[in-house]
């Protein structure tokens, strides 16, 4: 596809897959059309349709090539594209709204204290701050079920720890830059730790196995201890 400014470009990346690159920037605009044309896709799902894979500003689309080559997948690809451009956005099914509560500051959130003094607020504000936004399944990446989350407030973004934990404790709830995430299970990481959910964010065991999916909102609920 010929490609402007902020047209879309699809293009191999393997036999079996191609890459729709939506836009080049983190922005919830852009990561709302990779939702909605995610959404268009899945409702006409193809026989030929294998997964779909959402991120920030592009979707990976992996097919059977048994059923179908990649130019039919392409063309097929770019009437979707057009469809999703024109459509309002009424035309999209309403996203599902997943409440985590979590336990703020203290053993739970070992850098809630030196975020605050660093954003040059209290605790207090910060827990209310964070939990008061409205956030957005950007992607899920990094570890199975980690869930980049669009929404946090800008006045709140703070730079990765210089040196990174070597552990962090499954349900952590922290800030990278200007975004907000939870680990699903215990990893190294280099985020500020504000809290923890007891919630499993991923079991292997259940269906779907994430507790979130690219596309939901997520509220925090501040509480005082594990429900």
């Amino acid at each position: 596809m010929t490609a402007g400014h902020d047209d879309p470009l699809i293009e191999a990346i393997a036999d079996d897959a191609l890459l729709l690159r939506i836009g080049e920037r983190i922005d919830p605009a852009t990561n709302a059309r990779v939702h909605a044309l995610c959404g268009r896709i899945r409702a006409r799902r193809p026989a030929w349709l294998l997964d779909l894979v959402p991120a920030y500003a592009s979707v990976g689309v992996f097919f059977d090539p048994a059923q179908i080559g990649m130019e039919a997948v392409t063309a097929w690809l770019r009437a979707q594209l057009a469809a999703s451009s024109s459509a309002a956005p009424a035309a999209t099914s309403a996203p599902r709204t997943v409440e985590i509560p979590v336990v703020y500051g203290g053993e739970a959130g070992p850098d809630l204290d030196s975020a605050a003094a660093e954003l040059g607020i209290t605790a207090q504000e910060l827990v209310q701050r964070h939990a008061a936004g409205e956030y957005v399944v950007a992607m899920i990446g990094f570890a199975p079920g980690f869930p980049y989350l669009l929404g946090l407030d800008p006045a709140l973004a703070l730079p990765r720890l210089a040196t990174p934990r070597t552990s962090v404790p499954a349900g952590s709830v922290g800030i990278g830059g200007a975004q907000t995430g939870l680990y699903p299970r215990e990893s190294p990481g280099g985020w500020r730790l504000l809290g923890r959910t007891p919630l499993a964010l991923f079991d292997p065991a259940r269906e779907p196995p994430a507790l979130l999916a690219p596309g939901d909102r997520v509220r925090f609920l501040a509480v005082d201890a594990a429900p």
